[in-house]
């Protein structure tokens, strides 16, 4: 199954926690780098989303932007299936899921149905593996 990458995402570690979306992040097995959970978990080092996320969240009445989530990349194919162990590539870099993304209070901040309605489906966590280069562009191919 192949997609691409739609969004990039950071956060900046400051008061604001404020979100950036650069055209290209680079990443190492510690995540992304320039990111504020850099080197802080690598089992949760670079979170994954799907634009599915966003559209069950808009088919329950629920609109969010892009990002909201508090992914890293966002594609445009589902990943959700997929098992801790599982390989995702993208632009050459090898990632393996190491959970999918538990839910959390952030999800009720920003509407009180988001947890229930995404247990399954906000995201999954990966760690690089393998990579030829650490750069993940927007548009780049993600193979699963």
């Amino acid at each position: 199954m192949t997609g691409s990458v739609i969004q990039l995402f950071t956060t900046q570690d400051n008061d604001q926690k404020t979100r950036v979306m650069p055209d290209q992040i680079s990443v190492d097995e510690l995540g992304v780098q320039g990111d504020k959970f850099y080197a802080k978990d690598i089992n949760r080092s670079i979170l994954i989303a799907s634009i599915d996320s966003y559209q069950l969240s808009k088919e329950n009445g629920i609109e969010l932007e892009y990002g909201a989530l508090g992914e890293n990349i966002l594609i445009d194919i589902n990943p959700y299936s997929l098992s801790s162990g599982d390989i995702i590539t993208i632009s050459g870099i090898k990632m393996k899921i190491s959970q999918h993304c538990t839910l959390c209070q952030g999800l009720s901040n920003l509407n009180s149905k988001l947890p229930k309605l995404l247990k399954n489906d906000r995201g999954i966590f990966v760690q690089v593996i393998e990579s030829r280069s650490s750069t993940i562009k927007l548009g780049d191919v993600v193979t699963i």
